[in-house]
This record gives structure tokens, C-alpha cells and sequence, in this order.
């Protein structure tokens, strides 16, 4: 009998130690395999049918947002693809389900550029006015995190986990690896974004090699995504900005302020280390609301007493 439990770990040690899956996919696919077990109720995988599928689906449909339900039937989709090619089921049930709905278009939320430019001044500010040594050291970590996010568009994943031979600092290259173990290298082309890079690769040089990751608190641990969405917070507080501004909106205000530069969509598709370009094509629509926005209260027709 093919136990379904014995099956979900053995799929989940290949995506581990064969697919290379970062720690978030695998938890991802851990959870929604984990519920679909719970929920499914049948161990052996023989006596799961294209119909016992089919009424859990529509189980998510009615119980997550289309979003959500949609990444937990990839997770399950990718599993029964997996059994199928071990040779575990003859027959896969998903062959026989055609899954179809319409995923609300919802668009990437950036940081007015005003905005970000006094969230910057806030950090320069409170390296400038520490008062004590601790503070000027988190300070000036602080802006090197941000400077890079905004500069490089990387996620917060992808930040936290940069390796300190993956940044050069003399030619102004980072090497990002992004989802799926895939690579892209970027250039930092502002010398005071630089600048200040250098100032705290040399600062926190011991903390550094202690977590063997480029962003290190003063502890000489590896920075976490909470971490740094904490400290985004508290300087929001700072500067008495009202928009909760997460990680990944530099990420889309970096993408959107080229594309409104008028920078050819492919670059930034490959910027962002997007595997298709669809996913890129979010970005029109956002600038393409600028525009309009420009159009409507810019252009000279709206003075015009007819």
C-alpha cells in the first residue's frame, strides 16, 4: 500500500535535496500537502479518484481567495505530477480535471517617490543625530538595506539571504539568486549607494563573517524578513508617514518608476528575475493608470470654458 504520509515526505525530501526549493516553497508545499491529507481522509493514494479531487477543490474554492486556493492545487498538482513520474500511481486523477477560474486582478501597491525620499532622509537623519555608537551601527545598516532594496528591486527573500562573496563593491555587481535556484546579476550604478555599502561591509566586517550573510544584526546573526519589516515600521513612526509600507513595495516601485522611464519591459522582467514576462506585464497596468492620472489633471483641455 502507498501510504499518502510516506509519499508527501518522500516528494517533499526530492523538492529539498533534488530541486534545491528554497525553505519558503517547501513550507508552502508542506502546509497545503499536510491539509489536503487531513481533509482528504484516504491513506492509500490508489483510492484517490479525479472525484475526491474535484470536491476538495471546490472545498478551497469556497473556503480561501482565488489567490490562495490556486497556489495550494499547484502544490497538490506538482505532487500527483511527481507520483506520476516515479512510476507511484499509473494514472494520474488531475489528467482528468480541467481547474478554471477567474483570479481577480489586483495591482501591485508601490511608494509614492516623495515618499520614499523622506523615508531615506528619516534613516540619514537618525545615523546623523545617534547618540550613542549602537545606534549609529544600526542606523547605518538600516540604510544600507533600504538603499539596496530600492536600488536593485530584489525581494526581501533574496536580501536576507545574500552571501558576501555575492556582492562586489569594486565594480558595483550583485549576484541575486531569486526562485528556483535561478541567478541574476545586477549592477549598482549610484556611487553614494555604494558609498554606503562600503561603510557597512567594513563596519560590520566581524558580524559578517560570524552568519556568513552580507546583512548581519550586531549580534553577528543573519537579518530575518521580520526584521527588517519591524525596523520599516519603526521608521514610518519616525517620520510620520501613514502608509504601511512593507518590503516588496520597493520591489514594485523599483519596477514601475523604469517602466514609466520608459525602460524596455524585457530588462525589467530580467531585473526582477521574473520567469515569464507575464508576470512583469502587472507593471502596464499601473503605469498606465499614471498616465491617465497625468492626462486628467495636467493637460491644458481641462481649463478650457466650453
Amino acid at each position: 500500500m502507498n501510504h499518502l504520509q510516506t509519499l508527501i515526505d518522500d516528494y517533499l525530501a526530492f523538492g529539498q535535496y533534488q530541486k534545491r526549493l528554497d525553505t519558503k516553497t517547501l513550507n508552502a508545499y508542506k502546509t497545503d500537502l499536510r491539509q489536503f491529507q487531513e481533509q482528504i481522509k484516504l491513506d492509500d493514494i490508489n483510492t484517490i479518484t479525479s472525484a475526491s479531487l474535484e470536491k476538495y477543490i471546490s472545498e478551497l474554492h469556497q473556503t480561501y481567495k482565488p489567490k490562495t486556493a490556486k497556489r495550494k492545487i499547484a502544490s497538490l498538482k506538482a505532487f500527483f505530477h511527481y507520483l506520476e513520474y516515479r512510476d507511484v500511481i499509473e494514472k494520474n486523477p488531475f489528467n482528468k480535471i480541467q481547474v478554471k477560474f477567474r483570479e481577480p486582478a489586483t495591482l501591485p501597491k508601490t511608494i509614492p517617490l516623495r515618499t520614499v525620499e523622506t523615508f531615506l532622509a528619516t534613516l540619514y537623519s537618525q545615523r546623523t543625530q545617534a547618540k550613542t555608537d549602537y545606534q549609529r551601527r544600526n542606523a547605518l545598516r538600516d540604510i544600507a538595506v533600504i538603499e539596496l532594496l530600492f536600488a536593485t528591486g530584489m525581494r526581501i527573500s533574496e536580501l536576507c539571504t545574500l552571501k558576501p562573496e555575492a556582492i562586489n563593491l569594486h565594480d558595483g555587481t550583485i549576484l541575486i539568486y531569486g526562485k528556483g535556484a535561478k541567478e541574476r546579476c545586477m549592477q549598482i550604478g549610484n556611487e553614494d549607494i555604494l558609498k554606503v555599502l562600503r561603510e557597512y561591509q567594513h563596519e560590520y566586517q566581524s558580524e559578517i563573517q560570524n552568519c556568513n550573510h552580507f546583512f548581519a544584526s550586531q549580534t553577528g546573526r543573519t537579518l530575518s524578513d521580520q526584521t527588517v519589516r519591524r525596523m520599516i515600521n519603526r521608521y514610518c513612526a519616525l517620520a510620520a508617514i501613514d502608509l504601511h509600507i512593507t518590503p516588496h513595495m520597493f520591489r514594485h516601485t523599483f519596477a514601475t518608476c523604469l517602466l514609466e522611464a520608459d525602460v524596455d519591459i524585457r530588462y525589467i522582467q530580467e531585473m526582477l528575475g521574473h520567469s515569464s514576462i507575464n508576470i512583469t506585464e502587472i507593471y502596464t497596468h499601473v503605469a498606465m493608470s499614471k498616465k491617465r492620472d497625468i492626462l486628467a489633471t495636467k493637460h491644458p483641455r481641462k481649463d478650457f470654458c466650453v
